[in-house]
């Protein structure tokens, strides 16, 4: 192991490989990225893997866009040798009472306005777009066709082998248990390695985010909690969008292989850091899709998983320096939406740690607006 590093990234998810890529491109030497098990297997590997730029505030429909224009080439920027399945059916959101289309509205006004050409579509529409759908009580939709989902294993291997080709160390089964300090500034990273000596630290731990932050004595506003998922059997083609419901809590797609993913969230749920599986989800995950999408009840269900969603309290991420500990940058709190605002996440904090403008305005995200009382609630969140 390294014993000195310019820049110690802390997480082997997307955000964490995505930092390394972008701020390795830029001509940074010397940068070690730290994972406590394997590549992707936080929340990366965790998570339902869509990718959607239909969203309730201007500035995460402005990270989601960036990001979607990186996913469409991704796999030549990033030389991948494999298959990303970037799969574009899009994304069918489902409006389930007057207050939620009334929001869809001004929705797609504003991502129109800043060119995310979604729609707001009738039932009918809803229903030729999947036709086993069930609009019994539901009163719209919005479509956007270049919504969609990547495989979430590919993609982050795909900017962890392009970092590494550009000179990125990158250790896995490395445990960080401690960053070093000294007055305000960091000094080091300990490991059950080794220690690094870095001026430089990026938190990109995931659920585990305020765990690392609690190591500089920062006491991140976030909390982690179980979301939990489960897959069918493969079956022919009969869903082609993602649909997802933010007041019925689900969402829902058929995947490449023909596996049929769902999930949703339960306010219920401890905040703690367990993944295990319940039995209470199931029963509420079925009771829930098998009343929209009715044909779905006679698939057999072959696993379920859980993985960490990563809250911030205005639901939206937390990204760039801290005032109180000088070298200490975040990439946390995407409360389950770090995968498809990876590639934006990466090129915001690379552009923060080199002192450059960046491409979009990440003062908003800062850590300070919660003391601040600058808070914009994101109201597209499952």
């Amino acid at each position: 192991m390294k014993k000195t590093a310019n820049v110690v990234i802390i997480g082997g998810g997307i955000s964490g490989c995505s930092i390394a890529y972008n701020l390795s491109k830029k001509g940074v030497k010397d940068i070690v990225l730290l994972e406590k098990d394997y590549l992707a297997s936080g929340s990366t590997g965790r998570c339902g893997a869509g990718i959607r730029q239909q969203w309730g505030t201007e500035r995460n429909c402005k990270m989601a866009k960036l990001s979607y224009d990186f996913f469409k080439n991704a796999k030549e920027e990033l030389e991948y040798e494999r298959d990303l399945e970037f799969k574009q059916g899009g994304y069918l959101v489902l409006a389930s009472t007057e207050k939620e289309h009334e929001q869809f509205i001004k929705n797609v006004k504003l991502q129109n306005k800043l060119g995310i050409s979604s729609r707001l579509i009738n039932l009918k529409e809803a229903k030729e777009l999947v036709p086993i759908l069930n609009t019994k009580g539901l009163k719209s939709a919005t479509y956007y066709e270049k919504d969609g989902h990547l495989n979430p294993f590919h993609t982050t291997l795909a900017f962890a082998k392009a970092a590494k080709r550009l000179g990125v160390n990158i250790y896995k089964h490395t445990l960080v248990t401690d960053i070093l300090t000294n007055k305000g500034k960091i000094e080091g990273v300990k490991t059950n390695k080794g220690t690094i000596k870095t001026n430089i630290v990026v938190n990109a731990a995931g659920g585990h985010a305020q765990v690392i932050g609690k190591m500089v004595n920062l006491d991140i506003p976030v909390f982690s909690e179980r979301h939990q998922i489960l897959v069918t059997e493969p079956i022919k083609p009969i869903i082609k969008p993602m649909i997802i419901s933010f007041s019925l809590n689900f969402y829902c797609q058929q995947v490449p292989h023909g596996g049929i993913i769902m999930g949703r969230g339960d306010s219920n749920e401890p905040k703690d850091l367990r993944i295990t599986s319940g039995w209470e989800f199931l029963d509420e995950m079925t009771s829930t899709i098998t009343k929209v999408l009715p044909p779905l009840k006679d698939l057999r269900l072959i696993r379920s998983w859980a993985g960490l969603y990563n809250l911030s309290p205005d639901r939206q991420p937390i990204l760039g320096a801290v005032d109180e500990i000088e070298g200490f940058y975040l990439a946390v709190g995407f409360s389950g939406h770090g995968f498809m605002l990876g590639p934006a996440t990466g090129l915001l904090i690379a552009e923060t740690i080199l002192g450059k403008n960046t491409t979009l305005p990440i003062d908003m995200y800062n850590l300070k607006r919660f003391k601040e009382g600058n808070l914009i609630f994101e109201p597209s969140v499952v």
